[in-house]
């Protein structure tokens, strides 16, 4: 395994699972799948997550309640780091505009699939209620 250097202000995955309210076992899954790879380890091998780790760490527990799957999922981080690439000059314009119009097409599916939530959750509010109303 390649040793990076540990990052400024890095982080140990205790921290970041609190942080982020998830498992380490989560943590570790996503790097295992290549969902999420830690910026550098410490000299005694511990993952270190900075600070930009967290917010994709974010992203991608935000997608999870979505019913999204580790592939779409890999596929947008993949084309949100395009996106944010530090060096913009090194993203082929035809790159960019492909991932920003995936990006375009996943932003559509999850306002659907939250709409489809939303749903779910006014039918469970309407049977709490009926349970309120049996059990006076």
């Amino acid at each position: 395994m390649t040793r990076r250097a540990a990052p400024e202000g890095a982080m140990q995955i205790g921290e970041v699972a609190t942080r982020t309210d998830l498992s380490l076992r989560s943590l570790r899954h996503w790097e295992e799948v290549g969902l999420l790879k830690p910026s550098g380890r410490s000299e005694g091998g511990f993952r270190l997550y900075t600070e930009e780790d967290v917010e994709k760490i974010l992203v991608i527990r935000r997608m999870k309640p979505l019913g999204f799957s580790l592939e779409q999922m890999k596929s947008a981080m993949a084309d949100i780091e395009t996106l944010r690439a530090s060096d913009p000059e090194a993203v082929e314009p035809a790159e960019a505009a492909e991932a920003r119009e995936r990006l375009v097409e996943l932003r559509v599916e999850a306002g659907e699939r939250r709409q489809k939530l939303e749903q779910q959750l006014a039918m469970a509010d309407e049977f709490i209620a009926i349970l309120r109303r049996e059990v006076r």
